[in-house]
């Protein structure tokens, strides 16, 4: 059975299973529009009967992900503090989709935030939400594009009559910090002795206990190597994600770390220490492999000169991390340059990095991403000998994502 904790929209942090104090003010709480939505019928996932007022109840998207980091090489965000990553809505099944409505890609976060009064909401996100590369903004834009547009009860239909423009947005990040403030991660991993370090590892099993006996629900744990990198806490919700009460439950999946041997490393810019044994990447459970193929959602996948195709795919060798890689083939390096991906001789390598989904129904675990997205697009869908142009965002008419596939 998933176990469960409620975070009431009025008492936020009050059923955490040890006592933890939520820095988050009362009027901070609550400086934002309400949805009118009763939070007494069911959590999303677990109705009986077909919702039909998707305001109220979110579908399909009703498996949510808080997802945190904890980057160290360069460090982002405060020592004694994990940084927040996003809000993610996976559907039940966990299959996912994103990028839902391409009309609401709203720029300059910051100043819709500010315009809108929820200037303490960006204060905060200008500490704890920021972006490993220094790109914040990009970083926020990415955020509400690809995942905050794919939640039923944030249609601009869904707000109370007379609604800025871009009112949801601002819902959604005030949603996001508010219930990033009542899972500390560091705090909770502190509570049971356990603090950062360079001089010794973790078992999976110490990690994920001090969480539970914190929170009463278990989460992922995911690993870049054997290094501690990022966490997802996963949530049903009742009523509106404007104000709605979530309901924590068990992750449907361990994520990427190994059993043993995690490392815990604190943000001092980056941490060696002599893994004993030694482990060498292999693609399998969110580790970045060495070389492999990269397979299109939808057909096919890339060929040799980064084109999409249906013929034999091209081996793609990778050099770096889940976090920041260059990638080539045995045309050349790859880049993007004007939004195209190209492979070849005298081609300026670009960095990419991957995406660590638990949930996949089919294709591998790692989605290639560029600029924070891992959404790519051609002109049409390729048959036979044809060769489509690989173009970075959802501007032309197929989407799909690619998956790196070991090999």
């Amino acid at each position: 059975m998933l176990g469960a904790f409620v975070l009431l929209g009025s008492v936020l942090g009050s059923t955490l299973a040890t006592p933890y104090t939520s820095p988050v003010g009362y009027m901070d709480l609550f400086k934002r529009i309400s949805s009118g939505c009763s939070t007494t019928g069911p959590a999303s996932c677990h109705n009986t009967t077909r919702e039909t007022d998707l305001c109220c109840f979110e579908a399909p998207g009703g498996l949510l992900l808080q997802t945190q980091f904890w980057d160290t090489d360069p460090s982002t965000g405060p020592s004694n503090s994990w940084t927040i990553h996003g809000l993610w809505p996976d559907n039940c099944d966990g299959s996912f989709t994103e990028n839902c409505d391409p009309s609401r890609d709203y720029t300059n976060i910051a100043g819709l935030l500010t315009d809108q009064g929820a200037s303490d909401t960006l204060s905060f996100m200008q500490e704890y939400w920021v972006d490993i590369n220094g790109q914040n903004e990009q970083f926020w834009e990415h955020e509400w594009s690809t995942h905050g547009t794919c939640y039923s009860t944030l249609k601009p239909s869904c707000l109370p009559s007379g609604s800025p423009k871009g009112a949801e947005a601002v819902a959604f990040f005030q949603t996001v910090v508010k219930l990033f403030k009542t899972l500390p991660t560091y705090d909770f991993l502190s509570q049971a002795g356990i603090t950062p370090t360079t001089s010794k590892t973790f078992t999976l099993s110490t990690l994920t206990n001090a969480i539970k006996d914190a929170t009463g629900v278990t989460p992922a744990l995911n690993c870049d190597g054997s290094t501690l990198n990022s966490i997802e806490y996963y949530f049903n919700l009742k009523g509106s994600l404007i104000d709605g009460e979530f309901v924590a439950i068990d992750a449907p999946s361990k994520g990427s770390c190994s059993s043993s041997g995690i490392k815990y490393p604190p943000k001092s810019g980056g941490s060696s220490t002599t893994t004993s044994g030694g482990s060498s990447p292999t693609g399998g459970s969110g580790n970045l492999p060495d070389k492999g193929t990269i397979h299109a959602s939808s057909t096919g996948g890339l060929l040799s000169a980064g084109t999409w195709s249906t013929q034999t795919l091209a081996t793609y060798h990778f050099s770096g991390t889940t976090k920041s890689f260059t990638m080539s083939t045995s045309k050349g390096d790859c880049g993007v340059s004007d939004g195209q991906l190209t492979c070849g001789s005298g081609v300026s390598a670009s960095t990419f990095s991957a995406r660590i989904r638990l949930q996949v129904t089919s294709g591998g675990n790692l989605l290639l991403a560029y600029s924070g997205s891992t959404t790519f697009s051609s002109d049409k869908t390729p048959s036979g000998t044809d060769q489509e142009t690989v173009y970075t965002g959802g501007s032309h008419s197929k989407t799909y994502t690619l998956s790196i596939i070991s090999s």
